[in-house]
């Protein structure tokens, strides 16, 4: 099932679309047109909010990277699901987005971690992220030992990788006159099965 569309809302894969909004928030967008809201939910149900980068839309999945001992890992890996959305205000568009969560594959994760700056890339060992923190001398001091321990080439830490989130929904949304938005939800009931596009109330 589908409804007419037209212009920014045309094709027939919602990942090459929403790979095309991205493209042009890139021209637009002051900075990180790639930051997503990521939402998680812990083990007693209450959600969780924080602002990721998305680093990659393919065919089949939204690709991020974090810290996994992380909270918004640690919640990944305990319901496996995950929800974001992206918000342009240049455009006045945003694409919302809700599925499940794997990890991504050791080779990609180690491909992302080398084109990192090597700042980052010690910083992601020396960070015990979303765990207290004494001081932000005691991060520096953290950073400066991981910079000698693992030196100019580090490996990627054990606990630090990508997620790919695969969809079971995607919406795109794009303002309109008097609030009279215009939303196309897209869903699924397992990643092989065809979309079923519905066309929202604003």
């Amino acid at each position: 099932m589908s409804v007419k569309r037209s212009g920014i809302f045309k094709g027939d894969d919602p990942f090459e679309i929403a790979r095309t909004w991205l493209a042009e928030a890139e021209a637009t967008e002051i900075n990180d047109p790639n930051a997503i809201a990521l939402s998680t939910v812990d083990s007693d149900g209450l959600p969780n909010a924080r602002m990721v980068l998305l680093k990659a839309i393919e065919d089949d999945a939204f690709v991020f990277f974090t810290n996994y001992e992380s909270a918004k890992g640690n919640e990944i890996e305990a319901s496996g699901q995950a929800a974001f959305v992206m918000h342009w205000k240049s455009l006045q568009r945003q694409i919302r987005v809700r599925g499940a969560v794997v990890r991504e594959s050791d080779e990609a994760s180690d491909a992302y971690y080398k084109s990192r700056a090597l700042g980052s890339r010690i910083g992601a060992w020396a960070s015990q992220q979303s765990r207290p923190l004494k001081s932000k001398a005691a991060l520096m001091e953290a950073v400066a030992k991981e910079g000698l321990t693992h030196g100019l080439n580090p490996k990627r830490p054990p606990f630090w990788g990508g997620y790919r989130i695969v969809p079971t929904e995607i919406e795109f949304w794009a303002a309109g006159e008097f609030r009279l938005h215009d939303r196309f939800r897209w869903t699924r009931g397992t990643n092989d099965a065809d979309w079923t596009i519905v066309l929202l109330n604003p």
